[in-house]
């Protein structure tokens, strides 16, 4: 079967082109033109990725993004005009995966689902040395995407779980933002510093839920981060 992308443009021209060119790319496109049906679309756990425009009527982009990320980690690419408002939609706060500005070519558009779909099946490979180095405390399942700390489930995005894998799979490691990257991004796009820092942020938050008297990922004034995980 085909995987499913999520249209959610209510632009019905654009729509109809993307969906061509998604079709014709071996895709299977689903088009919705509301915010709210895209919601209730995402909860079926049917679709691969969803394409989400920023302006939407019933329920905007931002608030959509949001609502899907409390129950799902599907891969989200943001479609805006708003070039001014690139950082805080990459996941940020709201757990987008990657952004396209308009206007932009329906082929870019195919190029980067194909992309972001390599990234995340990436991330569902093989089970990670820290697996293993960390038994007990913290678990980085690839072939589930599934992370766990003491025995607590961690719900990630894609991006979220790209960083936790990498700083897990060598504690004590120092990484830059700039490795960390090139980690999160492979296409090699210009990210603010920032950007890295608020996946951090989201992380340690999530972290902290479970283990609130532990800074599991630590600041290393000027450098970078890494991860120190204490057995209690």
């Amino acid at each position: 079967m085909s995987p499913i992308v999520l249209v959610i443009e209510d632009e019905p021209k654009l729509a109809r082109l993307l969906a061509d060119y998604l079709t014709a790319d071996g895709f299977w496109p689903r088009c919705i033109d509301d915010g709210r049906a895209a919601v209730a679309e995402a909860r079926k756990h049917e679709a691969a990725l969803m394409l989400l425009d920023l302006m939407l009527p019933g329920q905007d982009g931002i608030s959509v993004c949001r609502e899907v990320r409390s129950f799902s980690a599907i891969p989200i690419i943001m479609v805006t005009a708003r070039v001014h408002e690139i950082d805080r939609l990459l996941g940020l706060e709201l757990g987008a995966d990657d952004y396209i500005c308009k206007p932009f070519s329906p082929r870019e558009v195919v190029a980067r689902v194909r992309a972001v779909l390599r990234r995340a099946r990436a991330a569902t490979g093989a089970s990670s040395p820290a697996a293993d180095a960390n038994a007990g405390r913290l678990v980085v399942d690839e072939s589930r995407f599934e992370v766990k700390l003491d025995g607590a489930t961690v719900s990630l995005t894609p991006v979220e779980f790209r960083l936790l894998k990498t700083l897990a799979a060598a504690p004590g490691r120092i990484y830059s933002r700039d490795q960390l990257m090139d980690k999160l991004y492979e296409d090699r796009r210009v990210v603010l510093d920032r950007t890295v820092d608020t996946h951090v942020k989201n992380v340690r938050r999530k972290l902290a839920r479970i283990a609130p008297e532990e800074d599991i990922i630590r600041s290393i004034y000027g450098v970078g981060y890494k991860l120190e995980l204490p057995w209690p």
